[in-house]
């Protein structure tokens, strides 16, 4: 007679081939951050070694210093004390987190801006066009963004510093001024971004009970009101989430956009850690520093979500773990 363990797996097993559609979907994702996101941790051990790429990953010899007599002694957190021992780590850190805050507590609020005034169009005609129109700037590069950019803020004919001048004002090179720099990035960002966020916040908008407002329309409730006390509490724990994943990779502040936008005039102001990486780590080919500077970043992530989502747990009992 079969035990309890066999017909709970041969019970599980019918299950799973019941769902197998399903599983199949599931097993997409799950490959591709096997074989691009774990698998690669292995190559982690560079930050703790001096690498070399003729010895490959395995060969490279761990990280040693230069004692004062010539001797060498193990020094595995080298080019971590590299990185948090230079001259630009504050400057790096403190660009890294006002762009990524920045971003944060605009491009949200303003995403879900967007996909409650969406929702709430009466001319259901026109919603898909406007949503089209919002997402399209996703689908664009940096360098696209970069020209568009140029063709408006450009001192000599920008469309902006013309305007500027008409009214007898003096142009203004905004790419190039460490004050109105931060600003271009920030809203630069939501402007390409914003339709595209609030695609999940849309799909949560479309989940509320529709009884709900009608009750509250008969109640005499206003537009406001209505958003306020059944549309926000309603999509509370997307709100929650999303925010929870954004914190994951608060020292993510866009490469690709900074990259493309700075320039040596506005280094001060404009390099985060990324793009130091960038020129000290790989132009230089310091390999072992700029590994060490992404696990020190996946490391500070990985705290941060931990943190926030035991705060979000006890304020709205909503959370991802």
């Amino acid at each position: 007679m079969l035990n309890d363990k066999t017909l709970a797996r041969k019970r599980l097993w019918k299950e799973i081939v019941r769902h197998r559609s399903i599983y199949f979907i599931m097993l997409i994702p799950l490959v591709y951050y096997l074989i691009f996101k774990y698998v690669p941790m292995f190559n982690a051990q560079i930050a703790f070694k001096d690498f070399a790429a003729k010895k490959g990953v395995v060969g490279s010899p761990w990280a040693t210093v230069v004692n004062p007599d010539g001797t060498k002694s193990l020094s595995l957190f080298k080019h971590f004390q590299a990185f948090f021992g230079s001259y630009y780590f504050g400057q790096l850190l403190r660009n890294t987190l006002i762009y990524s805050f920045g971003k944060l507590f605009i491009s949200v609020p303003l995403a879900i801006l967007f996909a409650i005034v969406c929702y709430e169009s009466r001319r259901k005609y026109l919603r898909p066009l406007v949503q089209t129109l919002a997402y399209l700037p996703h689908f664009l590069s940096w360098v696209i963004v970069y020209g568009i950019l140029l063709a408006l803020l450009a001192p000599g004919d920008g469309v902006v510093n013309d305007i500027i001048k008409l009214c007898g004002g003096q142009p203004i090179n905004f790419l190039t001024d460490t004050k109105s720099f931060p600003w271009i990035v920030l809203l630069s960002d939501a402007w390409k971004e914003m339709g595209w966020s609030a695609i999940i916040f849309i799909a949560a908008l479309m989940g509320i009970d529709p009884s709900l407002y009608e009750a509250a329309m008969v109640e005499g409730a206003t537009a406001f009101q209505r958003t306020r006390y059944i549309t926000l509490p309603s999509i509370k724990p997307v709100i929650a989430t999303v925010v929870l994943l954004r914190l994951g990779t608060i020292l993510d502040a866009g490469f690709n956009q900074m990259y493309m936008l700075y320039s040596p005039s506005v280094y001060s102001v404009a390099d985060i850690i990324d793009t130091w990486v960038y020129r000290q780590g790989l132009l230089e080919f310091q390999f072992s520093l700029a590994t060490a500077v992404g696990l020190f970043k996946g490391v500070i992530g990985f705290l941060l979500v931990m943190f926030s989502n035991a705060m979000v747990r006890k304020l709205s009992d909503t959370s991802i773990m």
